[in-house]
């Protein structure tokens, strides 16, 4: 195992997909001569030459377009936004051709194209570019939808994306994780899409959570392992398919869940995930499924606001003590 960035997992899951197969391309705002607004994709375009590391304008909707064309015609586009908050300009071909062309040709046009780029608040961005989307595009049949927050889960699911997955899948990272460090394999490895992990193993709760919400997750955890309670902890990775079997085979053993995530609440992941729960696993529950989601409204630029409307560590050490019947 090494260290390696959040950034460089991402530019070797693509890197390796693009020696391996000639039919796999990058395009998008910047990815080329800039080496990528996020230093993604640096190098790149040095090795593979620019037919295959393409800098397109700033027209989401109509590199979309190309990438999904060549992806229904034999090839493995990367298509980048800069954010996903721009991507909701390509959304016609993401949701009325990348997404519906498989059942709409009666199975004869498949479209292997994976839409990736950083998703939710980075900070002081302002309403228009710090809104998360995982629900969204979880909400379209024939998508897939992933939520990543480490290197190893980064590098492992966009290379099964980019090599394995036929259905076009949108590929959500953050902006915030890009420096982040963590273990990867020396060898080459994938990780199936659809699959939950657990990150944590604990008895007394259980917590969900993806993406960067992960490190409030995480961080809750290890405060209340300081009171002598032992949360476990499960990363989704995969938003649709959602693993939900996993959190309920968690919630059958510690018998309450509390999910985090940055989404707004009104038909969220977390939504789906309580129903879920509730409907097959209501006897194991002893008390209310319990979330903490970003605040019913845009995001404000100020600090402040920022830190009131996000899930945070004493926030959901909170809600997990509400749940566990504890003191507050």
């Amino acid at each position: 195992m090494r260290q390696i960035t959040f950034r460089e997992a991402l530019r070797e899951a693509m890197s390796e997909e693009m020696r391996r197969d000639e039919s796999v391309f990058l395009m998008g705002e910047e990815v080329a001569e800039y080496n990528g607004a996020y230093k993604v994709s640096q190098g790149m375009l040095a090795e593979f030459g620019p037919k295959r590391v393409i800098d397109t304008p700033i027209a989401e909707l109509g590199f979309a377009a190309i990438g999904v064309g060549a992806a229904q015609n034999g090839l493995r586009p990367v298509v980048e936004f800069m954010t996903w908050n721009f991507a909701v300009l390509a959304l016609d071909q993401i949701l009325n051709t990348a997404s519906k062309m498989l059942a709409m040709s009666g199975g004869q046009i498949t479209c292997p194209i994976v839409f990736r780029g950083p998703n939710g608040s980075a900070g002081q961005l302002g309403a228009q570019h710090s809104t998360a989307f995982e629900a969204l595009y979880a909400n379209i049949p024939g998508l897939k939808v992933v939520s990543v927050s480490n290197p190893y889960d980064a590098k492992g699911l966009l290379k099964q994306a980019i090599r394995y997955e036929e259905d076009p899948v949108v590929f959500m990272e953050s902006e915030l994780m890009y420096g982040d460090k963590g273990e990867v394999p020396e060898e080459e490895y994938y990780i199936p899409l659809g699959k939950a992990d657990v990150k944590r193993q604990g008895n007394d709760v259980t917590i969900v959570s993806f993406n960067k919400m992960m490190k409030v997750a995480l961080g809750a955890a290890a405060e209340l392992e300081k009171e002598n309670i032992s949360a476990e902890v499960i990363d989704l990775r995969s938003i649709r398919p959602l693993d939900w079997m996993t959190v309920l085979e968690s919630v059958k053993k510690t018998n309450r869940l509390v999910i985090i995530e940055e989404e707004w609440p009104y038909a969220s992941v977390s939504s789906e995930l309580s129903y879920r729960i509730q409907k097959e696993g209501f006897d194991y529950l002893d008390a209310p499924i319990r979330r903490m989601t970003a605040a019913d409204a845009p995001l404000h630029y100020a600090p402040n606001l920022v830190a009131a409307a996000l899930p945070d560590v004493p926030r959901t050490v909170k809600l997990v003590k509400e749940v566990l019947y504890l003191k507050k």
